[in-house]
């Protein structure tokens, strides 16, 4: 039976990925029915404000439910929110048995959920496939217990760890393969963020290229105000852009860049740039639940030494570039002493396309 059990949870695992970038700032969440070893019904939270995933299992059925089990990779709400308790559907519609992933970490549910289930006579197993459950929802679980985003730092570079050559050349370093990954982070992800330099640079979209993909809100990070007013992320239109600036930044130009619709953030200084962590704490308001952190050397070393960073994404491709001038992904100052190097835990390792894709957490904040 835990075979079973594990068979149908990761089979509501992967139906609740399809809402991947699409729930923001909900969970990503599953729902199986199964009776007699038939799947009669199966469901995913498709969208924010949208049915559960249990109200849409229910909605799907294809046989009476009546003692039948139901596999779902959260813990079901006992709530009022958006939507009505989805445990009060399951009890009305006669499951024996309830199979959860993992408790929802939300204080408005955790528990009670699982409570009101077995006060109605259901039988509840938890912790079915818990850590695939809770790594499907990293980014919720970090943002409804710390109101601030879960930040993913992306980086691609060549195996002697160059992001571009000395003439400062740098497209492409990776497969094509690895770049569509990267947008499919950008449409599940509710931000990307770069540095000012990236925009002055590069001028880049910052958009999601996957068909039906959700372009995420663009934060370019500019402590004295020098984006151009020309740059893509200023005038295209194609996604909300928000500017994190200082008090020292131009006042005229803050209320020009506000007339062509972007959002200007006067944000706390720290040693004369944005104080990375007043920022997170100010995004988490606006419900930004997760960033992809995408440009620029210095802001990535600024972000790993201000501890905003949850998770690294590291694409290696099979290429060597050298150089002494040849850029790395991590600038900044630097760290002295070995000793004091950021620490990295979870690692793995995976193939995509002609790349290696390093994923790990930071140390102290694994997930």
């Amino acid at each position: 039976m835990v075979i079973l059990n594990q068979e149908y949870m990761r089979l509501a695992i992967e139906i609740a990925k399809k809402g991947a970038g699409k729930v923001n700032p909900n969970p990503m969440v599953g729902a199986v029915i199964v009776k007699d070893e038939r799947v009669i019904g199966q469901g995913y939270h498709k969208y924010y404000g949208g049915n559960h995933a249990e109200v849409n299992a229910f909605e799907n059925l294809s046989d009476n439910p009546e003692g039948a089990t139901i596999y779902v990779t959260l813990e079901p709400c006992s709530h009022y929110g958006k939507t009505p308790p989805c445990v009060d559907k399951i009890i009305a519609n006669k499951i024996s048995k309830v199979v959860v992933g993992t408790l929802d970490p939300n204080p408005l549910v955790e528990g009670r959920g699982i409570k009101a289930l077995k006060e109605a006579g259901i039988e509840v197993i938890t912790g079915v496939l818990e850590e695939e459950c809770k790594k499907l929802n990293e980014v919720f679980m970090k943002y409804i217990l710390c109101k601030r985003p879960f930040v993913v730092l992306k980086t691609a570079m060549t195996l002697d760890g160059k992001i571009a050559t000395e003439s400062g050349e740098s497209k492409w370093i990776t497969s094509d393969k690895s770049r569509q990954e990267v947008h499919k982070l950008r449409n599940k992800l509710s931000a990307i963020m770069v540095g000012v330099n990236t925009v002055i640079k590069d001028n880049p979209e910052l958009t999601c290229r996957l068909e039906g993909g959700k372009n995420p809100v663009r934060i370019i990070v500019d402590s004295k105000l020098r984006i151009p007013l020309g740059s893509n992320v200023v005038v295209d239109n194609l996604a909300q852009t928000i500017v994190a600036t200082t008090e020292v930044a131009d006042k005229d130009k803050i209320l020009v860049l506000e007339k062509l619709g972007v959002k200007v953030l006067i944000i706390n200084s720290k040693n004369e740039r944005v104080d990375l962590q007043s920022l997170m704490i100010e995004l988490g308001k606006r419900d930004i639940d997760g960033i992809l952190l995408e440009g620029g050397a210095t802001l990535s070393f600024s972000a790993l030494e201000e501890n905003i960073v949850d998770k690294i994404q590291v694409y290696i491709a099979p290429k060597i570039i050298g150089g002494e001038k040849s850029k790395t992904s991590i600038g900044g100052k630097g760290i002295e002493k070995l000793s004091d190097a950021i620490m990295l835990n979870n690692m793995t390792v995976k193939s995509v396309g002609t790349d290696l894709l390093i994923e790990a957490y930071l140390k102290g904040g694994e997930k």
